[in-house]
């Protein structure tokens, strides 16, 4: 991050005040995040610039304890008066919240010691018109794949850079600046008076590990034009494969699933699951919060605590919870150093690529995008809007549209029978294209 007032001695200078005030008023503990960051994003629509945006966002927040009563507040004003303010806010409504035993900072001897660099940050000194040739770029690549790509919704190039510092009573004291850079364009293809629509997208920390804005609209047009001439199919039980950008869901949905919140207001459909079987030998994931530019990568989580590698799920196996401070308690356990969510998830794949897994599935749909939230978190129930290809003797026939794929995730996550090594990796799960046994499918 280019130097400006905000770096991260001053923003530690902040925190330190603001841990000193919250004591002097008469916080029995606190806590206090302070951010600065910066960030530019333009797109461009038929070769013309569409919107360009540039902005500076400063970011404050303090949650103290007066005993096991707790009170919250936050301001965008990072003046000594204002923070002083927010404080004093956030101790008059820590007056008048409910008790709670379970309250309180997370336990001292869990705070992360070791701050090894994760090189999460990659400046991307680049001008504004030379961000709109790119994106025109890209969105020319989309629209040279065919003739029959007519209109385009547009392509899109970002970067933001940020930083910023946690510290809480304990002493401890952690931050460090981030990046995260990106390339998007979506294109609409016609044939005889229909209309098909698709898109894809690169993001990444580091500019070099973005995919070439040639890659990303040429892909964005040949899956645009490979949509045309969708059919509806009957409605039938048969194998699914979730193509990887939409398997990361499924992961989303597991791990939602073992997360403390849902599980100590009884609201998972994976309740005491914790060294249980819950889905079929092909599902191993590892939480690898120390990956190098990782999306999710960090050294200590929301509440300060240390972050550790491990193996989350074992061949099907819960291994472990996803718990906070709070949420370990209610559950009697131990934070697992997951406030604020989960740290990089690493699906083991198998040797097959997606081609293989259409082989293998011999018949079926392959989903390649999904339409609503149809899942009970209670009940595991699973339904959905989709999108894809519909496959014959191992090979894509058509594409289809308006149905719904259905299932319960306890049996879904059972019938998993392969992971594809094309991982996908534009977020924080990285896996493969997944293989059901089978699903219900309807047409609307």
């Amino acid at each position: 991050m280019k130097k400006n007032q905000f770096d991260l001695e001053h923003l530690k200078k902040i925190a330190d005040h603001t841990l000193s005030y919250a004591k002097k008023i008469g916080a029995t503990s606190s806590e206090v995040e302070v951010s600065y960051g910066t960030g530019k994003n333009i797109s461009v629509r038929l070769g013309s610039l569409e919107t360009l945006e540039i902005n500076r966002d400063k970011g404050f927040s303090v949650t103290l304890y007066n005993g096991h009563r707790k009170g919250s507040s936050s301001s965008s004003d990072l003046s000594i008066q204002s923070i002083e303010d927010t404080v004093d806010a956030a101790f008059n409504i820590a007056r008048y919240t409910a008790e709670d035993p379970l309250f309180g900072l997370a336990d001292k001897n869990l705070m992360a010691t070791n701050m090894k660099d994760l090189d999460l940050h990659n400046a991307w000194d680049i001008s504004i018109d030379h961000m709109i040739d790119l994106a025109k770029t890209c969105e020319a690549a989309a629209l040279d794949v065919s003739q029959k790509i007519t209109n385009s919704e547009g392509a899109s190039i970002s970067s933001a850079e940020g930083i910023f510092i946690y510290a809480n009573s304990h002493g401890f004291m952690g931050g460090y600046p981030t990046s995260r850079h990106s390339i998007g364009c979506s294109v609409i293809a016609e044939e005889k008076s229909m209309m098909q629509r698709d898109y894809w997208y690169s993001s990444a920390r580091h500019v070099e590990d973005l995919q070439s804005v040639d890659s990303v609209g040429k892909l964005a047009g040949t899956r645009t034009l490979s949509r045309l001439g969708a059919k509806k199919i009957h409605t039938c039980h048969a194998p699914v494969i979730f193509e990887a950008p939409i398997a990361t869901g499924l992961i989303s949905s597991l791990v939602s699933a073992i997360s403390g919140g849902n599980l100590y207001r009884q609201s998972s459909f994976l309740l005491n699951s914790l060294g249980e079987k819950v889905a079929s030998d092909q599902l191993t994931i590892e939480e690898d919060p120390f990956l190098l530019r990782g999306d999710a990568s960090s050294m200590f989580d929301d509440e300060g605590v240390a972050t550790h590698s491990r193996l989350l799920v074992d061949q099907g196996t819960v291994n472990g919870y996803l718990l906070s401070s709070y949420s370990a308690r209610k559950l009697g356990m131990q934070s697992t150093g997951n406030a604020g969510g989960a740290h990089n998830l690493i699906v083991k794949t198998g040797s097959q690529n997606l081609k293989d897994l259409i082989q293998t599935m011999h018949k079926g749909l392959l989903v390649t995008e999904l339409l609503g939230h149809g899942l009970n978190m209670v009940t595991g129930d699973y339904s959905r809007g989709a999108a894809g290809y519909w496959i014959e003797e191992g090979m894509i026939a058509y594409p289809v549209e308006e149905i719904t794929i259905a299932g319960n995730m306890k049996d879904m996550l059972k019938q998993i029978i392969a992971i594809g090594n094309d991982v996908y990796k534009n977020g924080s799960k990285h896996t493969g294209s997944i293989l059901l046994e089978a699903m219900s499918i309807a047409s609307s």
